[in-house]
């Protein structure tokens, strides 16, 4: 079985997002990138699935500019065989992306594909299912376990109700939740094993995708400062600081 993981760079989720003064974008300037934490569970159930013998090939993608390879080269170290880098400066949406997949996929004849369920820079939440219907293959999202066997998928998922378990048939489209697993640290030894594995370097142009942007952002805003609370003597004091001060009441 040949599995393709999809892997993001994003801000490091530990750095203080700053917004520029110009409201157009967040300001990127000299902050810390990493791999998307929902990238990291994927590529690590991808691993797992190819150490129980149910994988032999994992190939980790990623579309962006040159940096984007250091990310690659984090899957790589993590246990992927090799990477696909769709090199392009243009900003990628959800569709963009699930395009380039869909391409890939073509290529490389996958049976699963492995996706982080968001990334957490722009919380999407759409490339995974809109991969799913270009293909028109099976899809399991918000995984929490995933059990393949016999051409199947048993996917337990996150729902607002607890959870639930569904079978979907292979070729599939997963998309990972935070419960999934816990990513491993990628070892010294296996960093220095992974500059030597390869990367080929593609563009949307050769995959036939436009990647124009759809969509356009007209503003970006901090959210507005939390107020400090306050200690009331009665209910009464309570209740009309809710209608008066608050007015949710």
């Amino acid at each position: 079985m040949k599995l393709l993981v999809a892997v993001k760079r994003t801000i490091d989720y530990n750095v203080k997002i700053r917004v520029k003064s110009d409201n157009t974008d967040v300001d990127m300037a000299n902050v810390k990138m990493a791999m998307n934490p929902f990238c990291e569970i994927a590529v690590e159930e991808a691993v797992r699935m190819k150490e129980s013998g149910l994988a032999e090939d994992v190939i980790a993608v990623s579309a962006g500019p040159d940096q984007v390879q250091e990310t690659l080269r984090t899957a790589l170290a993590m246990g992927a065989d090799r990477g696909i880098h769709i090199k392009t400066d243009i900003e990628l949406q959800p569709l963009a992306i699930a395009k380039l997949l869909k391409a890939i996929v073509d290529i490389e004849q996958p049976e699963v594909v492995i996706l982080g369920k968001q990334a957490i820079d722009d919380d999407s939440n759409q490339t995974g299912q809109m991969l799913a219907a270009l293909l028109n293959w099976s899809q399991a999202t918000f995984a929490s376990n995933i059990v393949l066997s016999d051409g199947n998928a048993e996917v337990t998922r996150e729902v607002d109700g607890g959870l639930e378990t569904i079978s979907v048939k292979l070729p599939a489209v997963i998309t990972t939740d935070l419960r999934l697993n816990e990513p491993r640290y990628a070892s010294l030894p296996n960093i220095m094993k992974a500059k030597k594995k390869a990367i080929d370097i593609k563009s949307p142009d050769e995959l036939s995708v436009d990647v124009e942007p759809r969509l356009i952002t007209l503003k970006v805003e901090e959210p507005p400062k939390r107020e400090s609370g306050v200690i009331v003597e009665s209910v009464t004091e309570l209740l009309d600081k809710l209608q008066n001060e608050a007015k949710v009441i």
